[in-house]
C-alpha cells in the first residue's frame, strides 16, 4: 500500500523540476554525488536509481536492475535523457510558454548550473519524450563544460553560480545568480 503514496522515487539532489505545459509531463534535474548530473523525464513511478546508480546503467560496475526497488512492479527504472561527466551542478528547469524572446523558443526547456553559470537550452522531439540533441550529443553524454559543439545547446553564460530560472508574468526568462547576487531579466537581442 505504501507505494500508492510515492510518483517517483531513487532521486538525489534534484533542484528543477518542471512541467511540460503541452503534454503536462514532468522533467527534472538531478545532481550526481561527484558526477553524472542529470536531466530525467519523471513519470508516475519513475525510479532513478539513487543509491544503486547515478548516471548511465552500463556507466556502472555493478549494476542489477533487480535489485532496485519496483513496488511490486509499480516502479520502473528510466536511464537519463542527458548526462554531465564532470558535476555541472544542474540547478533549475522551466519551460518558456512564452514567444517573447522568440518564436524559436517557445515551449522549449531550459536549465540552469551553479557550477558553470550557463544557461542550456533544448528542443524536444516530436512525442516531447526526449530532448532532441544535436548529432554530437547524440550518446546523451557532456564529458566536460568544454565539450565539443556544448554551444549547439548553450543559452547563455557568465551568470556566475545560477540557483533559479523562472517565466515571469511579463513573458521574459529571469535568472536568479548566487554568484553576482543579481537577478537577470533575459531580453531579445
Amino acid at each position: 500500500m505504501t507505494g500508492k503514496l510515492y510518483f517517483a522515487y531513487g532521486i538525489r539532489n534534484s533542484f528543477g523540476l518542471g512541467f511540460d505545459l503541452l503534454t503536462n509531463n514532468l522533467w527534472g534535474t538531478e545532481n550526481g554525488p561527484e558526477r553524472a548530473d542529470e536531466i530525467n523525464l519523471v513519470y508516475p513511478g519513475f525510479n532513478s536509481g539513487w543509491y544503486k546508480i547515478y548516471g548511465f546503467s552500463d556507466s556502472q560496475k555493478k549494476f542489477d536492475i533487480n535489485e532496485l526497488v519496483s513496488f511490486d512492479g509499480k516502479g520502473k527504472y528510466s536511464e537519463p535523457k542527458l548526462v554531465w561527466g564532470k558535476p555541472a551542478g544542474l540547478t533549475s528547469l522551466v519551460f518558456l510558454n512564452s514567444s517573447k524572446l522568440g518564436m524559436q523558443y517557445r515551449n522549449d526547456m531550459f536549465v540552469s548550473d551553479v557550477h558553470n553559470g550557463h544557461i542550456y537550452h533544448f528542443d524536444l522531439n516530436k512525442d516531447r519524450n526526449e530532448l532532441a540533441l544535436p548529432e554530437s550529443l547524440s550518446s546523451k553524454f557532456i564529458a566536460s563544460a568544454d565539450t565539443v559543439d556544448l554551444d549547439k545547446i548553450l543559452f547563455g553564460q557568465g551568470f556566475g553560480g545560477i540557483t533559479d530560472l523562472t517565466v515571469g508574468p511579463d513573458g521574459y526568462l529571469y535568472v536568479v545568480s548566487i554568484g553576482q547576487g543579481k537577478v537577470f531579466r533575459i531580453l531579445p537581442i
